[in-house]
């Protein structure tokens, strides 16, 4: 799951419109996850990442706990560091690592980059107020179509932080578009640190994406709420059940919404480039489905592999004690 939102205006509206108009016209129909991120959304993931079934976040947490020192040393060498976070949402994680390099060299200046303002207006005040000697300065950008960052300090080297297993939401060609677009900003001695979850038991994967509490449903429905608020369409998202399954032959969860019965749903064509056109009509037979997300899981040693792919050298990987989440740190060659 993603941390990537939309802001609420007239652009953004002609975005979402255009996704919906390319995904559910397709056959067969998808949506892009990033849709998940509007306000509501957010609240929902912040609630599934507190889960007893969803490990991701608080096992990533535990190895920054234990590691964060390490990871700033290595990243930073004999110079300071500058820290950069791509989809930073509300940087809860990211505040272990903060704080080891304040205490390793008193000031740091951290860049969160976001596509939506709110979560970042707030991580700034929580961050300035909780670890004194970090200078928040806030980039509000979508990081995915193109990524553009300042020089860094002179004699500071810059850390991208690329965590929270989001590389996980790509397709392969996407991920490895990504890590190089990261690469082309960096200046050689730069460092990226990348979190990905683990290939591991079904039952506990399936069991992170269909929590009893009915949160990650609930996360996947809001996806039709959203389209329903922001482009005036009619979908009845109790009439869609929520799918999360595993796929061994892609090494993903696959999250899919499945009609329920036929239908059809109608999106007003108001939300064009132009500002006008044609409504959409979309039919769905019984069982068909629209998929909305993958999280690929990783098998140990191929983050490294494709950051070697694009220019890094990995300098190393830490994980849990149970091999379920992996975090890897790699230099721009």
């Amino acid at each position: 799951m993603t941390t990537l939102s939309l802001p609420l205006n007239t652009v953004a509206s002609q975005q979402v419109f255009a996704a919906v108009n390319e995904g559910l016209l397709s056959s067969p129909k998808t949506l892009p996850a990033w849709l998940f991120y509007d306000e509501t959304g957010s609240r929902l993931f912040d609630r599934i990442t507190e889960l007893p079934e969803y490990y991701l976040t608080r096992t990533e947490r535990a190895i920054f706990t234990a590691n964060a020192a390490e990871v700033v040393a290595l990243a930073a060498g004999t110079q300071a560091l500058q820290i950069v976070e791509l989809g930073a949402g509300s940087c809860d994680k990211t505040c272990i690592l903060l704080q080891a390099a304040v205490e390793r060299q008193d000031t740091v200046l951290y860049e969160p980059v976001d596509v939506s303002p709110a979560p970042l207006e707030e991580a700034q005040e929580r961050i300035e107020r909780e670890i004194p000697g970090v200078l928040v300065s806030p980039r509000v950008q979508d990081y995915t179509r193109s990524l553009a960052l300042d020089p860094p300090l002179s004699g500071e080297r810059r850390l991208v932080l690329y965590i929270g297993s989001s590389i996980g939401n790509f397709e392969p060609a996407e991920a490895h578009a990504l890590l190089a677009e990261i690469r082309s900003t960096l200046a050689p001695g730069d460092t990226v640190l990348v979190g990905v979850d683990l290939v591991k038991e079904e039952a506990l994967l399936h069991a992170a994406y269909n929590d009893e509490a009915g949160i990650t449903e609930a996360f996947n429905r809001n996806l039709l709420h959203r389209l329903n608020r922001e482009l005036g369409a009619n979908f009845k998202p109790d009439l869609f059940a929520h799918r999360a399954i595993w796929n061994p032959q892609h090494s993903r969860i696959e999250m899919h919404l499945e009609s329920l019965l036929r239908q059809i749903i109608t999106i007003p064509g108001s939300h064009t480039e132009f500002g006008m056109g044609q409504d959409i009509q979309i039919e769905f037979a019984r069982g068909e489905t629209i998929h909305t997300e993958n999280s690929y899981k990783y098998r140990p040693g191929q983050t490294e592999s494709m950051l070697e792919a694009v220019g890094f050298t990995p300098l190393k990987t830490w994980t849990d004690k149970r091999g379920w989440f992996g975090v890897s740190l790699a230099r721009a060659a």
